[in-house]
């Protein structure tokens, strides 16, 4: 089965603003870290990142990665984009957030067929998403977005699931998230 797993990263200095709140944080090497903690922990999949910055991109493809450029203005915009170019190269995307705390098994971790959403700790957002690419399923990344991927399958009659217990429920939004489980 030919997959991919798909990261969309936002300029490092631009990148977490609920972080930027505290000012005694490096958040731009923060977030940096952690994106390259996801595109380590990816292989032996093939990565490909989602950017429109130049750096991000020199950063990715120093890791290995494969770089996709989009002009969208939003991250839901970007998935999308990527996705439906995607579909003629792969067979199943997995897009997964670049600010996992612990991504470890990305690249080696076996999916089930049709969609699997992993939910955040919180159980509203999507961390990682399982997906058979030429879909007509709309991303809908922001608030409540675990809710809304779901209402997405169901619309398109694809079996789901959602995991809650993952270890990759872990994202970092919040200083209290650089500490926890």
């Amino acid at each position: 089965m030919t997959e991919a797993i798909v990261v969309p990263l936002k300029r490092f200095d631009l990148a977490k603003d609920r972080l930027r709140r505290d000012d005694d944080l490096d958040v731009a090497s923060i977030a940096r870290n952690l994106a390259q903690g996801v595109i380590g922990a990816s292989a032996p999949r093939q990565v490909i990142v989602l950017s429109e910055d130049s750096e991000v991109s020199d950063f990715a493809t120093s890791l290995g990665a494969e770089v996709w450029r989009s002009d969208a203005t939003s991250l839901n915009e970007a998935v999308q984009d990527a996705y439906q170019g995607l579909r003629e190269r792969f067979v199943r995307l997995i897009v997964v957030h670049g600010d996992l705390r612990r991504p470890g098994g990305l690249g080696s971790a076996e999916f089930e067929p049709g969609i699997t959403l992993f939910a955040d700790h919180h159980l509203k957002g999507t961390n990682v998403l399982v997906l058979p690419t030429g879909l007509d399923f709309r991303f809908a990344y922001g608030s409540n977005s675990l809710a809304s991927h779901s209402e997405q399958a169901e619309r398109l009659g694809v079996a789901h699931r959602i995991v809650t217990n993952s270890p990759w429920r872990f994202d970092v939004d919040e200083r209290s998230d650089l500490d926890g489980p």
